[in-house]
């Protein structure tokens, strides 16, 4: 057989997926195809397709904010047409890219509706806001009555809005925040109608969005998301903040609130530094002689360094997605100095006489005010987000990083001083090592930080517009070059070296189905004076939390016990250890502790385990409805696992943080971060096209050396996918891990839930016991522990009741704060107080 296919063959292979996708297409999305015909047939037929719509026709296709009066047909067909081929072009990919995908979620009916509707809302803004402020904000005003809008952009802004109701919470909360910071930013930067108009219409769509997805729009209290993933939100957010000054600098015709910069342009114009000099010392207004000096310094390196500071931001947008603290510092360093900054070049503005083009009244007040609003802004947003960006580089990384950056700055002045001795001919005036040396601090700086000053040389030649010009961009560009590369160096981990060597200790001698847990982030480790055992906890209010059981050898457990607990008292805290077993409970109550049942753990033992008979109906009714769909269990590791995978896993987990409304929780309910572990296994339920409809995460139990169980940690399921998808993935998990030859596995415990009601008058606080009670109940809507130990219960477990032992009631309160800390670290004031007054009502 020829391993080459026939050139007939081979073509028609070529084009069958082409084929096959138009079909799809024009199946699930021909409105939008028909309108990229028509867009192209009309602009062609109306001799529109490079200069835009002209003469009588452009009364009818073109949008202005005498469109009420004059041509009302505008609102509807302003959008068969665009300014230009460019406008063409752009309005085709973007029909393409975002029209297709958005018709398939709305359908067509509501995509057409969606889309008009939010182009005529718009347009109807962007008139209004123009003739309400046609009287107060002087050329921002002038402009917007005067220009005119042509394009699909509004249609397809207002579509792509409502079509984010549909998707995941992930996604859609990341198109929103990029989609509305960059459109806000546009129209007070830009401040064309357009803009404003392109805003209106997405706002209008966001608005319909939730009522075509049949559900009310809400405005959340908080924004209830994983702390990595509110990480890229701030992340996102910062790095849209960056984009809005580099637009109102590449743009002439910025018009916005925020372009203060227009005001220094006008026709002077000089070409070297004598006629600066000449025009400065003459009878020039002090506001013609900035600009002249600006005007003097323009050119591809002075454009990058008149962004730089937004270029800098993009680039500590990419540390703060991977909540590196050292880029939040450095943001909000330079965010709090562009807004001080933005402050004292205003007021050296206004006292030069720079502002005079302002009409007195509100125009110079939002002058004034509002372009150091958003630098505040994400300002405050930085501050107030700080716990966000843990991750600390290794020690070391930042001094190399100020040395190669220091190297560079040092080898790129001196070739600019070699290079123009050398060629000091190619300067006006011929360049001398003074004049160098002096001009040197403006190859590397901002322009704007030099701006007021005179520069000293003007570069002629070619070879003197290469050094003139690239020892700044090559200096900046090798120095985000260098942080983009520090982010990428693993995060220094404090306790690394005591988490390996607990590690070793646990695969040696093994541990409670807990024991896994003491290896995440965030424990604390103490190692017995044998050096076989050791306990796993966290601080917090002077209190030391432990990690279920102490890890070692069975023999040494009463003296780890005493001993983590005469340690803990020698240095101040008061030991507890929380979601232990019989054994630890029986061992602190010879040192004179109480205990609580805190929780309920479920142990399936495995080995003749069949699911079979009345008791397990429902489980093989989930495992059969799963083969009918077509629904399979694969075991994958999260560190490998496909990225169309990975992607999916972290949009179900942000669906599921939201709908909670309240924080993920923590300490011994692992998150995405558990997941990443070479030695946990994830079962995921996914379906003949690839989508992942739930999945669970097992962590390994070690018993002499081997792995003799598995616990279950992570569980999510999609909300739109199979209802019955947990049960599935539990009931393949037993199976498939009992072949293996695993003896047990544990549905791991309920906190705040348990099986059989508390015996009353067992040691204990009453009162304690009452609290906790009341919490459960409280949780329950949102956490569902006492509905997750219910659901447990069909699978026919072995209930292990799990318990927390403390030395003194009086401390209770400080125990019981540092457990609200250690499960629900991102717990707002807010939230608190919702919490507490849910726990008054029910008390009541």
């Amino acid at each position: 057989m020829a391993d080459v296919l026939p050139a007939p063959r081979r073509f028609e292979r070529f084009v069958h997926w082409p084929l096959q996708w138009l079909r799809g297409s024009v199946r699930r999305s021909p409105a939008t195809l028909v309108f990229i015909a028509s867009f192209w047939v009309l602009g062609a037929l109306t001799s529109s397709l490079v200069t835009g719509p002209e003469g009588p026709l452009q009364d009818w296709a073109t949008l202005s904010a005498h469109t009420l009066t004059g041509n009302p047909a505008a609102l509807l067909l302003c959008c068969l047409w665009a300014s230009g081929i460019g406008g063409y072009i752009g309005g085709t990919l973007l029909a393409l890219m975002a029209g297709l995908s958005c018709e398939r979620l709305l359908g067509t009916g509501r995509f057409l509706m969606v889309g008009f509707t939010g182009q005529i809302a718009g347009a109807l803004l962007a008139i209004g806001f123009a003739s309400a402020t046609s009287a107060s904000i002087g050329d921002w005003s002038r402009a917007l009555v005067s220009e005119s809008y042509v394009g699909p952009l509004a249609f397809i802004a207002a579509v792509v809005a409502a079509a984010s109701a549909q998707v995941s919470t992930l996604w859609r909360r990341r198109l929103r925040i990029t989609m509305f910071t960059l459109l806000v930013l546009l129209a007070l930067y830009a401040g064309r109608f357009t803009d404003l108009m392109v805003l209106g219409a997405a706002v209008t769509g966001a608005f319909m969005g939730p009522f075509l997805a049949g559900r009310r729009p809400t405005v959340p209290e908080r924004l209830v998301t994983s702390r990595r993933e509110a990480a890229v939100l701030v992340a996102l957010v910062v790095l849209a903040s960056a984009v809005g000054p580099v637009i109102a600098a590449l743009s002439t015709s910025a018009v916005g609130p925020l372009a203060v910069l227009r005001y220094l342009f006008t026709s002077v114009e000089v070409n070297t530094p004598n006629e600066l000099a000449e025009l400065c010392n003459g009878s020039a207004a002090a506001r013609e002689c900035a600009v002249a000096r600006i005007q003097l310094r323009a050119g591809p390196a002075g454009f990058f360094l008149a962004v730089l500071p937004q270029v800098l931001l993009a680039t500590f947008s990419e540390g703060l997605r991977r909540g590196r603290r050292f880029a939040w510092l450095a943001a909000l360093l330079l965010q709090g100095t562009m807004t001080v900054l933005a402050t004292v070049r205003l007021g050296r503005a206004l006292a030069r006489g720079e502002l005079a083009l302002l009409p007195p009244g509100p125009g110079l007040v939002i002058a004034l005010v509002l372009p150091m609003v958003v630098p505040l802004a994400v300002f405050v947003l930085l501050l107030f987000t700080r716990r966000l960006f843990p991750a600390r580089a290794p020690d070391g990384t930042y001094r190399r990083v100020a040395a190669a950056v220091g190297t560079s700055a040092a080898v790129l002045a001196s070739l600019y001083l070699v290079a123009g001795l050398l060629n000091r001919d190619g300067f006006s005036p011929a360049a001398t090592l003074g004049l160098l040396a002096a001009d040197l601090p403006g190859r590397f700086l901002p322009i704007a930080e030099v701006a007021y000053s005179t520069p000293a040389l003007d570069p002629e030649s070619l070879p003197a517009v290469l050094v003139y010009e690239g020892v700044g961009v090559l200096f900046w560009v090798l120095t985000c070059l260098l942080l983009l590369r520090s982010f990428l160096v693993p995060p220094r981990n404090l306790t690394a070296r005591d988490e390996e060597r607990a590690r070793s200790l646990l695969k040696t001698h093994g541990g409670s189905t807990m024991a896994w847990m003491t290896l995440w982030q965030g424990n604390t480790y103490w190692f017995s004076p044998t050096g076989n055992s050791y306990v796993a906890y966290r601080v917090d209010s002077g209190v030391a939390v432990t990690v279920g059981d102490p890890v070692g050898p069975p023999g040494e457990l009463q003296q780890t016990v005493a001993g983590f607990a005469e340690s803990c008292t020698d240095n101040g805290i008061t030991p507890c250890f929380y979601s232990v077993g019989g054994k630890v409970r029986e061992l602190t109550a010879a040192l004179g502790f109480l205990s609580l049942q805190v929780a309920e753990e479920t142990v399936l033992p495995l080995g003749s385990l069949a699911f079979k008979g009345k008791k397990f109906q429902d489980i093989r009714t989930a495992m059969n409805a799963a083969r009918k769909q077509g629904i399979s269990a694969q075991w994958i590791s999260y560190p490998t696992a496909p990225l169309a995978v990975l992607d999916q896993l972290r949009a179900i987990s942000e669906e599921w943080v939201a709908d909670k409304k309240m924080p993920e929780m923590g300490f011994t309910l692992g998150g995405l971060q558990e997941l990443d572990d070479p030695e946990v296994r994830c079962l995921v339920a996914v379906d003949n096209d690839g989508t992942v409809h739930a999945v669970t995460s097992w962590l390994p139990v070690y018993r002499d050396g081997i792995v003799a169980g598995w616990t279950l940690d992570f569980m999510r399921r999609r909300g739109t996918g199979f209802r019955l998808g947990m049960d599935f993935l539990i009931a393949s998990a037993a199976l498939s891990l009992q072949d293996e030859g695993s003896r047990f596995l544990s549905l791991s415990g309920a906190p705040l839930a348990r099986a059989v009601a508390r015996e009353p008058g067992v040691d204990g606080s009453p009162v304690m016991d009452r609290l906790l009670d009341l919490l459960g109940a409280t949780l329950e809507p949102v956490y569902g522990f006492r509905s997750l130990l219910a659901f447990k219960s069909k699978f026919a477990p072995q209930y292990v009741p799990l318990f927390m032992t403390y030395p003194d009631p009086a401390a209770l309160p400080a125990i019981a704060n540092a457990l609200t800390r250690a499960y629900l670290p991102d717990l707002s004031l807010g939230q608190g107080l919702v919490l507490a007054r849910r726990i008054v009502e029910r008390t009541g």
